[in-house]
């Protein structure tokens, strides 16, 4: 068997593929058959209108999303909305303030830089990102300030917060987070963050759409010309359907939600990341070959960075990870070395075997 530990787009649940399989020639929508493949049918059905709506409540009801909270089903990606959250959110007086804590929130503060006034308020050691600054550390916040601008899980440099409150509590204006690489893998204090927004293709299904939760007294906030595919306040007016969404990716969408709902929901599949991580980080703390470099305070649960020091002994692992089974475990091309990405759908079989391989690797090179 398989295991793919790719970053994204990542794998889905084997009953979700399952699924996709029995409905292609078509799809059955309450066991009605609507004489074509969901990829062939207009969004402006009913069946797929109910889809659309049926995903959106399960999604309120797995994050508790308050009622004064709009759903959006976009698309473009997370960095669609590194462009998208200042457009919506930044006026011309105003500053946004960013914490720096790896490659996605960097290049979030530059997207953001085109449209308005941005400061880094906090930024972590580059090129390691080993550790994430603590809210005591940040500088002082601007007095004109629209937003505050995290990533809450660096895909990259393999850090996560895991508690995220405290970088939400006391802030001067609305926290804007990027949960694109642990979405949907715990729970999130959504009412104490103003938007939130995340590509699918890690946790919730395939790429091609980006789910954002945004306060509604953010929406229309900037007063400024916006591209209509990124404005919210469009959006959400038209439901997500303002144009044609991505039809195939919002109903493997809406089949992962279900399937995380049947597996207990977002206890579940923390207390499951928890055990998947933590067997991981023993391993490879264990190892003489092998380390992981980010301090264990704010060691990713979803994408664990390792390395063995030596480029050519990475990629020696690498194919020797492939020859058994185990692909998708180089590292970014910004970072080099070694990343298994763990997401929900991943067994702990998967992890027992890169283990495995961990050992027997470093058994070769004694």
């Amino acid at each position: 068997m398989t295991f793919n530990f790719s970053a994204g787009p990542a794998m889905l649940p084997p009953e979700v593929i399952e699924q996709i399989r029995a409905d292609l020639p078509e799809w059955h929508w309450r066991g009605v058959g609507q004489g074509a493949s969901v990829m062939e049918l207009s969004h402006r059905g009913r069946a797929f209108e109910e889809l659309i709506a049926e995903a959106e409540a399960d999604l309120r009801a797995l994050l508790a999303i308050p009622a004064n909270y709009r759903v959006l089903f976009m698309q473009g990606g997370a960095w669609g909305q590194f462009a998208a959250v200042p457009l919506n959110l930044l006026r011309e007086d105003e500053a946004a303030a960013y914490a720096v804590s790896g490659g996605w929130s960097e290049s979030a503060s530059k997207e953001a830089a085109r449209f308005g006034r941005v400061e880094i308020v906090a930024r972590g050691e580059a090129p390691g990102y080993t550790r994430i600054p603590p809210r005591s550390a940040w500088a002082v916040l601007p007095e004109r300030l629209a937003y505050v601008a995290l990533c809450s899980n660096e895909t990259v440099h393999g850090n996560e917060i895991h508690d995220l409150l405290a970088f939400a509590r006391d802030l001067p204006a609305p926290l804007v987070v990027d949960a694109s690489s642990h979405f949907l893998s715990r729970p999130m204090p959504v009412a104490e963050c103003g938007l939130i927004y995340a590509g699918a293709q890690k946790n919730v299904g395939p790429a091609g759409v980006t789910i954002v939760i945004v306060r509604e007294d953010l929406i229309g906030r900037s007063r400024r010309v916006i591209p209509s595919v990124l404005d919210y306040a469009v959006m959400a007016k038209a439901n997500s359907l303002f144009n044609t969404p991505p039809t195939f990716a919002i109903y493997v969408l809406a089949l992962t939600l279900q399937w995380i709902k049947r597996q207990g929901g977002l206890a579940t599949m923390e207390t499951r990341a928890i055990e998947r991580s933590e067997a991981l980080y023993s391993a490879i703390d264990r190892s003489h070959l092998f380390r992981a470099p980010v301090v264990p305070a704010f060691r990713s649960r979803m994408n664990v960075v390792f390395e063995t020091g030596d480029a050519a002994l990475d990629a020696e692992f690498v194919r020797f990870a492939e020859a058994r089974g185990l692909s998708g475990l180089k590292g970014h091309r910004s970072r080099g070395g070694l990343r298994a990405s763990i997401y929900n759908a991943m067994p702990m079989a998967g992890v027992a075997a890169l283990i495995e391989a961990i050992e027997a690797f470093q058994s070769k090179h004694g």
